[in-house]
């Protein structure tokens, strides 16, 4: 009978501070997020040096919360799993060199792990892969669609040319004076309103499975600029309506694209943005009139968490890989 895998995992690549415990890559043990969203929020954006700090103030307590909500002792550990990129740097650098210095302490092996590759195993917590897959990645960063044919391999076939979809909902939403983070007010305000403003679509040239959504950005705040010169009155609930109408239209099609044309036995949705309310109902919507099995995590597991960092680590760790007390954060870390 094969032992279980049990992996730590630690995440500190933005604003949150997580450590989590996961078995065979698929069962959450206990995992603990520390947000620091109150502290951002007067500043309308994740300050790098304040989110450093925090990870520096939490990472013990996180830590030792972790192991007080399960029975797994460190003897049960078979590895440390962290994030080493991409992120910001001195988030980064909190949870390596705490995750090396547990290495060295508890003499467990390291495995530095890339943090999209987090966000698409967050989905194995939940059911299990069927290759070859393809993986919708949204989130403020990143932008883009991976096709997978084996477990730890990863081929990208789109990305964004500009802004990633999370940016832009947070530019959009700096526009209209909603609170950070901006994407999840657009989302309520969008059930609300009413798609009135024909945005434009960036659909790039045939056959491209990559995204652009900086022209959007432009045409919206062009909107509001133009109309508060004529005096006009736009609904916010209408721009939020037509901006995220025009986001979702582009990523439902261009994924269900590359699904029918790799011939994909699943698709999975990762990142920060798969909690968006409006695009989990699009996809599902045309993804039922398919074959296809589609895949979205349960929110809690779209935001960033140590849970994913540990599942795709477990898959690292059984093919062998190994990190020394050498690893480094890399803030612009290519997924490969």
């Amino acid at each position: 009978m094969k032992k279980d895998t049990i992996i730590l995992g630690i995440e500190t690549s933005c604003d949150e501070t997580a450590v989590s415990i996961v078995r065979n890559g698929t069962e959450i043990m206990t995992n603990v997020v520390a947000s620091q969203i109150e502290s951002h929020k007067r500043f309308g954006g994740v300050v790098p040096e304040i989110a450093s700090r925090h990870h520096v103030e939490q990472m013990t307590v996180v830590l030792e919360k972790a192991f007080e909500n399960t029975d797994i002792t460190w003897d049960e550990v078979d590895a440390i799993a962290v994030t080493e990129g991409p992120g910001l740097v001195g988030a980064l650098l909190v949870g390596v060199n705490s995750a090396k210095a547990l290495s060295f302490a508890k003499q467990k092996p390291l495995v530095g792990v890339h943090h999209i590759a987090g966000h698409i195993y967050a989905n194995r917590l939940e059911k299990e892969f069927e290759f070859p897959l393809l993986a919708l990645i949204v989130s403020g960063g990143h932008t883009e669609l991976v096709l997978m044919r084996e477990h730890g391999s990863y081929e990208l076939i789109g990305e964004t040319r500009d802004d990633a979809a999370g940016e832009a909902y947070d530019k959009v939403a700096r526009m209209l004076n909603l609170p950070y983070p901006g994407g999840p007010h657009i989302d309520q305000l969008a059930a609300i309103g009413e798609e009135t403003i024909a945005f434009p679509r960036a659909w790039l040239e045939e056959g491209s499975y990559d995204f652009s959504f900086s022209g959007l950005k432009s045409a919206v705040i062009n909107k509001i600029h133009n109309a508060k010169q004529r005096g006009e009155t736009l609904k916010n609930e209408d721009i939020a309506a037509s901006f995220q109408a025009s986001v979702v239209e582009v990523l439902t099609a261009k994924t269900l694209k590359a699904a029918k044309a790799y011939n994909v036995k699943q698709v999975i949705v990762a990142g920060g943005v798969a909690a968006n309310k409006g695009l989990r109902r699009e996809l599902e919507t045309v993804f039922s009139e398919t074959d296809i099995p589609l895949l979205i995590p349960d929110i809690k597991l779209c935001t960033d968490n140590a849970a994913m960092i540990a599942a795709a680590g477990t898959i690292a760790f059984e093919q062998g890989r190994r990190s020394g007390l050498d690893l480094n954060a890399n803030a612009s870390l290519q997924l490969k």
